[in-house]
């Protein structure tokens, strides 16, 4: 009986997760016919396959990102789900709702030398909202449904379902046209939001913190709304990049360690903060001066958030778009006297000026190109509405720093989670171009994490996705060779000896590889990639970095907050 066929219960398990919303499944194809070759049939669902299951992971995170929509993983018990695991701890990691379909080996087998049997719910159980085993036809339809729902609502994330052998050679199930799965939203309790209402009325200077679950909610309009009736500067996590439009005069950048100075004297001057959509992860809080003795007032889909990272002083259940909106609300006869809300107007624009000022590209010091000075070259081809993916390597994480780059609130940006796994970009930004094909989707990596996620690069040349990379190349792995050197430690083994063979393989499949040293022959190459994307192509343009071009949120940390200890007596220097 072919998968195809609408008695099939591969079938029923496409066509199930298509009901529900979802418009991706991604994977490598199984020794049978299973998944993939039944969505295949089924309208409304993309099939894409990869060469590595971790690529599928992160394909999907970058999908579900810029599509908004739950993604698909379909791999198989044991190293199949295995090598998916760190994207997956990614997607854990960002809240990505992704939907994990595998299967489980006859049970007969089960303690007796199994064929690549895994305790599979065991492995995820720590990076999973939730793991089901269907051992039953009549729970197929059901488990599914019930996975698309926990994947995109509360706190966004991964769920799995593994379904026996034995469900998937007997009769399929009845499967019914049933709606989409409905993202819910709810208002947080009315004395909580006068409370906290109250606070930010009263406050001296309230800072704003967007986070990345404010994309979901759609909570751009709400934020904005808020901000400007309390005259505060909004900050954003790396998440949550792109709520706000960068160039908003309200705008300031990214929060903790991509804060761009003098912006960090807005953070500590900040008596309230409200975080919207944050759990106030530690890359958030890095570099934060005073931060634990502010009052917070969090807004979250998820009660777990609340006291996690910090003990709010208002805590918001609900959906961050009503919840701001709530909050706009109750402030709008509550808001600051005019001469006070001017005065925070005056101040944010000396401090936007100041960081523009500050982060003008210039004289290189003999550097040659420098990362800040190519990204400025790269947004002026590319413009303010791209789809943006980045890596956390040391000389890409300049990207991060507004105004080396600025995004508009229609962009899409898509980052690694608190894991900053290396090699997460190039398959995120397949996942991202599949998405939204229309939109020019460009990648910032380094060269370790290019050569890591190589394995995407053949899907993204058979799709004809046309992606543009920027490839900041020093020869090996920049952070911890720049730590290294803050301790004085040895760091031969950061850096790489044997020729690269990334360009090779680039050009091996019909992509364009190009190596630029001046602003001239990168302004060029950009230009090429830009009519290269027209016709599919891929192109990959490598700028040679430098160890001294340390992004400023990063020497503002080291040399304020994280000097390192004396070197114990006989170190390398």
């Amino acid at each position: 009986m072919s998968v195809t066929t609408e008695n099939h219960p591969w079938h029923v398990v496409a066509g199930t997760l298509a009901d529900a919303g979802c418009d991706l499944v991604v994977g490598l194809p199984s020794d049978e016919p299973g998944l993939m070759d039944a969505a295949q049939a089924v309208p409304g669902l993309r099939v894409v396959g990869v060469r590595d299951q971790r690529a599928g992971a992160c394909a999907a995170i970058g999908h579900a990102a810029v599509s908004g929509r739950p993604a698909v993983l379909a791999v198989n018990s044991g190293p199949s789900f295995a090598n998916a695991l760190t994207g997956l701890l990614e997607a854990g990691s960002l809240g990505a709702p992704v939907v994990v379909v595998t299967t489980r080996v006859p049970a007969l087998g089960i303690g007796r030398g199994a064929f690549q049997h895994t305790d599979q719910a065991a492995m995820a159980a720590p990076l999973a909202k939730w793991t089901f085993l269907v051992e039953d036809p009549r729970q197929l339809t059901w488990a599914l449904r019930r996975a698309v729902h926990l994947a995109v609502n509360g706190a966004p994330g991964v769920v799995l379902v593994e379904i026996a052998d034995e469900v998937l050679r007997a009769p399929a199930p009845e499967r019914r046209p049933a709606p989409p799965v409905r993202r819910l939203r709810f208002a947080a309790d009315a004395e909580e939001v006068r409370r906290a209402a109250a606070l930010l009325a009263a406050a001296r200077l309230p800072v704003v913190v967007a986070g990345g679950g404010c994309k979901p909610a759609g909570a751009g309009a709400a934020v904005r709304r808020l901000a400007e009736l309390l005259g505060a500067p909004v900050f954003t996590t790396a998440a949550g990049r792109g709520v706000l439009d960068e160039e908003h005069p309200l705008a300031c950048g990214l929060v903790g360690l991509y804060t761009t100075p003098p912006a960090d004297r807005l953070l500590a001057e900040a008596d309230v903060v409200l975080a919207i959509g944050s759990r106030l992860e530690e890359t958030a809080r890095m570099g934060w001066d005073g931060l634990d003795d502010k009052t917070l007032v969090h807004v979250d889909v998820d009660p777990a958030v609340f006291l996690a990272a910090l003990e709010p002083e208002a805590a918001l259940l609900g959906d961050a778009a009503v919840v701001a909106g709530q909050l706009a609300d109750a402030l709008r006869e509550q808001t600051p006297e005019a001469p006070a809300l001017a005065a925070r107007r005056a101040e944010i624009a000396a401090v936007r000026a100041e960081m523009r000022a500050r982060n003008v590209p210039a004289d290189t010091d003999g550097l040659g190109l420098t990362a800040p000075e190519a990204l400025r070259l790269l947004q002026e081809s590319v413009g303010r509405d791209a789809t943006l993916v980045q890596e956390n390597g040391l000389h890409d994480m300049w990207g991060y720093h507004w105004p080396v780059i600025s995004v508009g609130d229609g962009a899409r940006v898509v980052t690694p989670g608190e894991q900053t796994m290396v090699g997460f970009g190039l398959p995120a930004a397949v996942g991202a171009a599949v998405a939204d094909p229309a939109r020019r989707t460009v990648l910032v990596c380094g060269d370790g994490a290019f050569e890591m996620g190589l394995a995407a690069l053949p899907t993204a040349a058979e799709l004809k996705l046309g992606l543009t990379v920027l490839v900041l190349d020093n020869r090996g792995y920049g952070w911890p060779r720049f730590v290294r050197a803050e301790e004085r430690s040895p760091d031969a083994l950061t850096r790489f000896t044997a020729p690269s063979h990334a360009e090779a393989a680039v050009r091996a499949l019909g992509c364009d590889a190009v190596r630029c040293t001046t602003p001239a022959e990168l302004t060029a190459a950009l230009a090429a990639a830009a009519k290269a994307r027209t016709e599919g192509r891929t192109t990959v343009i490598t700028v040679p970095a430098h160890d001294a071009d340390v992004p400023v949120g990063v020497r503002r940390l080291f040399d304020g907050h994280m000097t390192p200890e004396p070197p114990a007596p006989g170190a390398a220097a």
